[in-house]
């Protein structure tokens, strides 16, 4: 039996330090499940950019690619986590398949809820997990975070030099099945693959109720994988109400949409 999961120990240390890791997020079943589910959508294509990695691949749309993603996505001690920094209706916000390649050069240093432009220092308005696939290593591109940074202000990462960073980043060394879950304002990056192999990982990012979604999961996710969804994912997709009405269709509850022979209240009106 694994061992109990220590809520308030993972709380205290993303309170603190802006992270956590839980080591044993996702078991061997569910790590070929994601191998065989990402398989067909690899050695394709790389990022378009530095930020996405032109020696990297990303499967964006992650939840939607099939049924161990979905589990994934609404992991019970995830949300347990979630739960404590998030408002209840907290949404889905980016769901995403990464593969950093050898050669790959290391990412800028950004914090993932940087899009969101309230000043800081501030509460995180989104909550990210990276899941290690293939276990994370100092050469093979782990994820490089600076603890603690999730409290500082925007002076203080102006003030931030390229050489002062790299002397306080740290590489998240974890086994495959592990995840780090941290804070939005926590500053880190993807980490340059020095290695001979690939890194693959998964992350999903989720925020406010009130936030707006980097992915717009209405038109990525197909309705019938929706429909077949647990009511939980189906809430993280947006298919609920933020009270009072925030995510209404029409005036009528946006779970409604899903009904078979539903059709949209302005198509069944006439003039």
């Amino acid at each position: 039996m694994p061992e109990p999961f220590d809520v308030e120990a993972h709380v205290r240390r993303l309170s603190d330090d802006g992270y956590t890791v839980i080591e044993n997020f996702a078991d061997a079943a569910a790590l070929a499940a994601a191998r065989a589910a990402l398989a067909p959508h690899l050695g394709s294509h790389h990022g378009r950019n530095a930020f996405e990695g032109f020696a990297t691949e990303r499967v964006y749309t992650l939840v939607a690619r099939g049924k161990v993603f979905e589990d994934l996505t609404a992991e019970p001690r995830l949300l347990a986590l979630l739960d404590r920094f998030l408002q209840p209706g907290y949404l889905l916000t980016a769901s995403q398949a990464i593969c950093i390649y050898p050669g790959e050069a290391a990412q800028a240093v950004h914090f993932d809820d940087g899009f969101y432009r309230q000043p800081r220092p501030r509460p995180a308005i989104s909550l990210s997990l990276i899941g290690a696939i293939d276990a994370f290593t100092a050469a093979n591109g782990a994820t490089d975070i600076i603890p603690g940074s999730h409290r500082w202000s925007d002076a203080d990462i102006a003030a931030l030099s390229p050489q002062k960073a790299l002397s306080m980043l740290q590489p998240v060394v974890m086994p495959a099945g592990g995840a780090i879950v941290f804070q939005g304002t926590l500053l880190h990056r993807g980490g340059s693959n020095r290695s001979d192999g690939p890194r693959l990982a998964f992350t999903n990012q989720y925020c406010e109720p009130w936030g707006r979604t980097q992915e717009n999961f209405y038109l990525g996710v197909p309705r019938e994988r929706v429909q077949a969804a647990s009511p939980r994912l189906q809430d993280l997709l947006g298919y609920n109400i933020w009270p009072p009405f925030m995510g209404q269709v029409t005036g009528s509850h946006p779970l409604k949409s899903l009904e078979e022979g539903w059709i949209a209240p302005v198509e069944r009106q006439t003039p």
